[in-house]
């Protein structure tokens, strides 16, 4: 299993203000895969804020994958794509791009989406539209090689995608 945790980035949700319900977007897909969700959280449009939580989420061993939802568009406080920028040590544009063209097949609003994906130690961090159709379909976009994404940043894969041979546990080859 995937151990997933989401964070919703919205002043509104974060305040109370509106229902989060990108967040049920993203459980939908996740339900269709090897995902477990084991944290949820929601923040306001705070670069600071969001930056603080990515870093927590992907410090430890206890999450293998960061969905967020919201933030990734043109507007002022949209600061998601940043905050995640200032955390992941590398990107993974294809999967970013792969995310706008299957959203771009529903509504061409979605190549405005600034949507990134990278990674940070062993977690892979990928930003989601904060729409719900938006987060549906770009997840859905990549949903079915996110497990082998995962596995490969986490060591757990060889070339030609097959699964490293278990190192010996005294560490001799």
């Amino acid at each position: 299993m995937i151990r997933t945790a989401i964070l919703t980035v919205s002043d509104r949700s974060a305040a109370g203000r509106r229902e989060d319900r990108s967040v049920q977007a993203v459980r939908e897909v996740l339900a269709t895969g090897p995902f477990v969700e084991v944290d949820y959280q929601v923040v306001p449009d705070e670069q600071a804020i969001i930056r603080s939580k990515l870093r927590i989420l992907t410090e430890g061993d206890g999450v293998d994958l960061v969905l967020t939802t919201g933030g990734t568009g043109l507007a002022l406080r949209d600061r998601t794509p940043e905050a995640t920028l200032e955390v992941v040590e590398r990107t993974v544009p294809g999967l970013a791009e792969a995310m706008r063209a299957g959203g771009a097949r529903d509504d061409p609003r979605a190549w405005l989406s600034r949507s990134v994906v990278g990674v940070r130690r062993a977690t892979l961090v990928v930003n989601l539209p904060g729409s719900p159709a938006g987060a549906r379909s770009s997840l859905a976009a990549i949903a079915g090689v996110l497990p082998h994404a995962v596995d490969v940043v986490q060591g757990r894969t060889g070339e030609g995608g097959t699964r490293a041979p278990a190192a010996p546990e005294d560490g001799h080859a």
